[in-house]
């Protein structure tokens, strides 16, 4: 173990997937915190999304999963290593056998004299899965812990936060589309925070995670698909009619618009694409288990207060609106606080100088 008096800034941190969604939020917080942290991509030189840090804090190097001894290179002098690679569909060179089931135990064999293993696997992982993505997954967790049983593994539901392919999924479908075809709308999610999902990890690298263990990380709500575009709708301002799909019908839809991805060589946009594998996915739930919240495998069993999609999503979808943030008609209706302001905006204004936490200014500054 490493000793009380090793820093952060003494600890070396190797994030494989951290120029991804999850990632950069990972990234950040280990950069807070003062570790140093190792990027491992496949284009160092295309990783424009890493958060900032110090000077030399936060390095991009090449590395392919595909290519074992790349991979022993980026975690030689890891004290901890965390993987957060995955996907949703595959594509010619990205396959869930390779980056989903293989991936986990070929990183953990190269980090075996790391501290440290922190996988994201997702809730629904299953080795009995019609889901080629479920099963996936589950294998992956499987091998990881043949490796090292002292890993921690994370299970997420969907997660949601700048930059996701769920709620902006979402909203790009309803400007799109007057009529929404849905797959699974009453298949429950349990949306969490990426954000809370990054404080979890780098908990697990301060070692104030129990190891050994998988967690299963929701959000404090639970919500169908319905739902959840519903919610999209009112905060993008559109009316739009929902028609639940059958998952008959959802599978034969995804195997058409699976082939003609393939066809057409992944030029058809992402948020129209559903693959049959994803349809299959959308016919079971999301949401922790009982059995985790009973032996308190959960992000509150871990400290952490989950956040909710109201108090993150309508900040980043509002330029899905017709006129997005910049609605003059809107804007004039709302209250605007100018405690501070020098004269009163009018009857909706909330101007109190006399509550104001700092001097007075303008008018009714006393000289």
């Amino acid at each position: 173990m490493i000793g009380a008096l090793r820093t952060p800034e003494q600890q070396i941190v190797t994030v494989f997937g951290g120029s991804g969604f999850l990632g950069r939020y990972v990234v950040s917080l280990l950069a807070q915190r003062g570790y140093r942290v190792l990027v491992p991509t496949r284009q160092p030189n295309m990783a424009n999304f890493l958060p900032l840090g110090k000077v030399g804090q936060i390095h991009p190097i090449h590395a392919n999963l595909r290519h074992p001894d790349s991979v022993a290179h980026a975690v030689a002098r890891a004290d901890h290593v965390i993987n957060l690679v995955g996907i949703l569909q595959e594509s010619s060179r990205q396959r869930f056998d390779t980056i989903q089931a293989k991936a986990p135990a070929l990183i953990a064999e190269a980090a075996k004299k790391a501290v440290s293993i922190t996988h994201v696997s997702a809730i629904g992982a299953d080795p009995d899965s019609e889901s080629a993505y479920a099963r996936s997954k589950a294998e992956g967790e499987a091998a990881l812990l043949q490796v090292r049983p002292d890993a921690v593994i994370l299970r997420p539901s969907l997660m949601f936060g700048p930059g996701d392919s769920s709620f902006n999924r979402f909203a790009t479908l309803a400007r799109m589309l007057p009529v929404q075809p849905l797959p699974g709308a009453d298949t429950r999610f349990q949306p969490i925070y990426a954000g809370d999902v990054a404080a979890a990890i780098v908990a697990a690298v301060d070692g104030k995670v129990p190891t050994g263990r998988v967690y299963e990380l929701g959000g404090p709500e639970i919500r169908t698909l319905r739902q959840m575009m519903e919610f999209v709708f009112e905060v993008t301002e559109r009316k739009r009619v929902i028609v639940p799909m059958p998952n008959n019908m959802a599978r034969a839809m995804g195997s058409v618009m699976g082939f003609l991805d393939m066809l057409t060589l992944g030029l058809i946009p992402n948020e129209l694409v559903t693959t049959r594998d994803q349809a299959i996915l959308l016919e079971s739930d999301n949401v922790v288990s009982e059995n985790a919240i009973r032996e308190g495998r959960t992000i509150e069993g871990l400290g952490i207060t989950p956040t909710t999609i109201e108090a993150i999503v309508p900040s980043y979808l509002v330029r899905f609106r017709k006129t997005g943030q910049f609605d003059l008609k809107r804007n004039a209706t709302q209250t605007n606080p100018d405690l501070l302001a020098p004269r009163s905006g009018g009857p909706a204004s909330d101007f109190h100088p006399e509550r104001a936490p700092g001097p007075a200014i303008g008018p009714s500054a006393s000289h």
